[in-house]
């Protein structure tokens, strides 16, 4: 069955084998310039199409509040005044804390363009955590001088945190009668001092601060400059050229105090002159429901999500002709990142668009970072599968490095961070001594004869161990494998076994999926639910077959155990995306590992 006609990227590339025992890796195509600041390309299109929308947010009533290029232009640079106002020093920031929203948008975008580091926080810290550990950590280290949070009411605790903390800080709110409001500056007066403030910002200038959760699941600030946003962006429009040819259309919930949906998602609407709807559904039973709403009306040219955001829109594809028929229509790829697609919903997916546009949508990943602004690889063609990475971007060097028997994919180039803010140690560790950022992604080649064939996923090299046999066990591939053979049931994993005799698993199950399976609500008590005789068949079932296709110690599985508690984002298990931390799972339940490991079952 053919492709939809796409245009993508030139796929060519240069393998070299260095006398170390290394290889450098990297396309046969140059990087093309690109703008030194990110608001260049605002200003650029505030005058070529004045009147096409930037970015749209449903209101209260849930109409459409559409901002032009012109519109996010002049308000930006009505922010932009107000804060120069402030007085702003050299070690003066911006955090903000809320989700995804248009003074979000006006505020960050007021920040860079004047050359003020700004931060958006998980917004997780301030709603969902109990200690506020981490929103602590992220101010000690960003000294904010203005704190922005878009919901006084909803932030009240957070508010009350930062008032008591650091009480020399101000804050400005978008919803909230107690503080100074946002929407007093969006239509204020700007004079030449903005202008000349955006003159001095330049490529080295740091624009924001982007905090990962790292092994240890403490916050690590990571820079990211003008230039290494810009670079980034313009790498993947040489990626995805058909986003030049066709101005883009985005509706999108990846929140944006993450590197995809932050750096990535708006960044390429921007970049391209297109048009980002903000999604404020997410993967969740609630949140699907509004994202199922907005794709009713809104058809998008590139979709992005995680796995789970996929898995829970097929129903709706499934059931809702309408729905396909706008979600497909202009639909140019399918993007996935976060963690692999489970080949089943991967065949559905295809499915779909063959039974409503008589193609393929080509389904296309990538391997990145928060460190590489974040794009480094592109499986950019059809006929790609889950676990291929693809080939590196333009002007960004892959060097690969042998560590025992896997192959560790370092970075450089122009959108490679210059480090952690504030944390030189940390910075020290990330680097070889050719100034390579090392991932600790452990990568291969698809067919080693032709390069050109991309890079699969190996890996995370950290998470990998032996057991007491002395054979390593691959966590990366067996945790894919584990979830896309378990999906839906299966949610996420965590791999136990390190000087063990076998493999112990920490299965986390989705909840929704499980109470169709059973036949109860969601308000079912989750003991009984995981304890009921269809989920614990199902397991014994999976895992059954699993190890029916296993080779060996290294790819069957010992024991499971169902975890009860959902991952914890104040001990660093989970973040507000989705993801698992394999060792702070493992360091915070060691009594659930104890049990895998106390007897063979």
């Amino acid at each position: 069955m053919e492709f939809k006609n796409v245009a993508f990227g030139p796929t060519q590339t240069i393998k070299t084998h260095n006398s170390d025992g290394s290889i450098l890796f990297r396309l046969n195509s140059e990087l093309k310039p690109f703008p030194e600041t990110i608001t260049d390309r605002l200003r650029e299109w505030s005058i070529q199409q004045p009147e096409k929308t930037f970015i749209a947010q449903r209101n209260k009533e849930g109409i459409w509040q559409e901002l032009s290029y012109a519109d996010i232009y002049q308000q930006m640079c009505s922010i932009a005044q107000n804060l120069l106002d402030m007085g702003f020093e050299e070690n003066d920031t911006i955090v903000i804390l809320s989700e995804n929203s248009l003074e979000h948008a006006l505020l960050a975008l007021a920040s860079v363009h004047i050359g003020i580091a700004y931060s958006p926080i998980s917004p997780a810290y301030s709603l969902v955590s109990e200690d506020f550990s981490k929103l602590r950590h992220c101010l000690e280290k960003m000294t904010p001088k203005l704190v922005f949070v878009q919901s006084e009411q909803a932030y009240t605790r957070a508010i009350q945190f930062i008032k008591n903390t650091f009480p020399e800080v101000t804050i400005l709110v978008s919803q909230g009668d107690n503080f100074t409001n946002i929407a007093s500056w969006r239509q204020s007066v700007f004079c030449d001092d903005v202008a000349q403030a955006h003159k001095k910002v330049k490529g080295d200038t740091v624009a924001k601060i982007l905090f990962t959760s790292g092994s240890t699941g403490l916050p690590k600030g990571v820079i990211n400059t003008q230039q290494m946003w810009c670079a980034n962006l313009q790498q993947i429009t040489q990626s995805f050229p058909f986003m030049q040819e066709q101005a883009p259309v985005f509706i999108d919930w990846l929140p944006w105090n993450h590197t995809f949906g932050g750096n990535h998602n708006f960044g390429l609407a921007l970049h391209n002159g297109g048009t980002l709807y903000i999604d404020d559904g997410k993967p969740s039973s609630k949140g699907i429901e509004e994202t199922v709403k907005n794709l009713r009306e809104i058809s998008p040219t590139a979709y992005f999500n995680v796995p789970k955001g996929f898995e829970m829109l097929i129903p709706y594809l499934e059931k809702e002709e309408q729905l396909r028929n706008t979600f497909f229509k202009n639909l140019q790829i399918i993007f996935y990142a976060g963690a692999s697609l489970a080949q089943p919903i991967w065949n559905k997916l295809e499915e779909l668009a063959i039974q409503t546009i008589g193609v393929k949508i080509p389904i296309v990943t990538g391997l990145g970072c928060t460190e590489s602004g974040p794009s480094a690889l592109f499986a950019n063609w059809g006929g790609a599968f889950s676990g291929l990475l693809g080939v590196p971007v333009a002007g960004l060097e892959v060097k690969l490095v042998p560590l025992g028997d896997k192959w560790e994919a370092r970075y450089r180039a122009a959108n490679v961070t210059k480090g952690y803010w504030r944390n030189p140690e940390a910075t020290l560790q990330a680097f070889d001594e050719e100034g390579f950022y090392k991932t600790g992604d452990a990568v291969k080649f698809l067919d080693e004869n032709n390069p050109d064939k991309g890079l699969v996923f190996d890996g995370r090299i950290a998470e990998d161990f032996k057991l007491s046999t002395g054979t390593w066990v691959n966590v990366g591939v067996m945790k894919t494998k584990i979830i896309s053979s378990g999906s839906p049931i299966i949610q996420d994993v965590v791999i136990a076994g390190l000087d063990q005799d076998y493999i112990g698993l920490i299965l986390f199950l989705n909840i929704e999926a499980c109470c169709k399976l059973t036949g109860h609500t969601t308000q079912v008590c989750v003991s009984e639910l995981y304890e009921h005789s269809s989920v614990k068949t199902f397991i014994n079932t999976w895992m059954n077959d699993f190890n029916a296709h296993a080779t060996g110690s290294s790819t069957s599985i010992g024991k499971v155990i169902i975890a009860h508690e959902p991952p914890s984002i104040d001990k660093g298990e989970i973040t507000d995306k989705g993801s698992l931390n394999q060792r702070a799972v493992l360091s915070n339940r060691k009594a659930l590992v104890s049990q895998l490991f106390s007897h063979y079952e």
